[in-house]
């Protein structure tokens, strides 16, 4: 929930919401964390998610979950 607050953070700077999202990578520390990640995906993104992909791959940091965004708003 964390990273997911500092990503609506910057993005609100930016003037983008959650429906300006078309795609999501995220890398999990462990996979045995997706179920409870997939549940605080869908209750942000609702019934229309971004495109995601989604890896388990050990992070360079001490964290559990990274995630990158890519939003788009029509000019």
């Amino acid at each position: 929930r964390r990273q997911r607050q500092m990503c609506i953070r910057d993005r609100k700077e930016a003037g983008y919401g959650p429906e300006h999202v078309v795609r999501c990578g995220v890398w999990l520390d462990d996979a045995r964390d997706f179920p409870s990640f997939n549940k605080v995906f869908k209750e942000y993104f609702g019934e229309n998610p971004p495109a995601r992909a989604c890896v388990q791959s050990s992070l360079m940091v001490d964290a559990k979950v990274e995630i990158d965004c890519v939003a788009y708003k029509r000019p």
